[in-house]
């Protein structure tokens, strides 16, 4: 059962991902975008990874999506339509795409992963407590890349929602 609800979700967010991408329309790309990070946190609940979930949501599909939402109706380009890309650049992100999924799929491939015999519950203090450690293990550094990540988005939404009166 939890196969099908995989493909399922993985279908849902293809499609979306695709509409994301060729949809002209600046508002309906980035709720289409919402969806694809919707099924992200799907997938990570199917898992059963919760807290990813949970940030999965809490970071992506509310921070980044809402802060683009946000600057796209402040500046009134609400329906604002994006430009059709050239062929060149459509055949030069498509390999890109093809590389990248090749790339993956190796990585994924060649890696011998090991189960896990005994899982036991991580409590919400241990997660703090690795989230913000500086030794072996600690995830201070991709924390403050999350961060950096953030302003990087919210200086994107501010020029993509500007448009041409950046430019002037």
């Amino acid at each position: 059962m939890e196969r099908i609800v995989f493909y399922i979700i993985a279908l849902i967010m293809i499609v979306f991902a695709i509409k994301a991408v060729s949809s002209r329309k600046m508002l309906r790309a980035v709720i289409y975008l919402l969806f694809v990070l919707i099924g992200i946190a799907g997938i990570y609940f199917l898992v059963d990874y919760a807290f990813m979930a949970a940030i999965q949501l809490a970071v992506y599909g509310g921070g980044v999506i809402v802060l683009i939402i946000f600057s796209v109706l402040l500046v009134h380009h609400i329906e604002l339509r994006l430009e059709v890309s050239k062929m060149s650049q459509r055949i030069f992100a498509g390999l890109l795409s093809v590389l990248g999924l090749s790339v993956t799929l190796y990585a994924l491939f060649s890696y011998e992963f090991q189960s896990v015999e005994n899982y036991r519950a991580v409590e919400i203090a241990e997660i703090g407590r690795g989230m913000l450690s500086y030794g072996p293990g600690g995830f201070i550094l991709p924390f403050e890349v999350i961060s950096v990540l953030l302003v990087a988005v919210m200086i994107g939404a501010i020029v993509i929602a500007k448009g041409k009166r950046l430019e002037q």
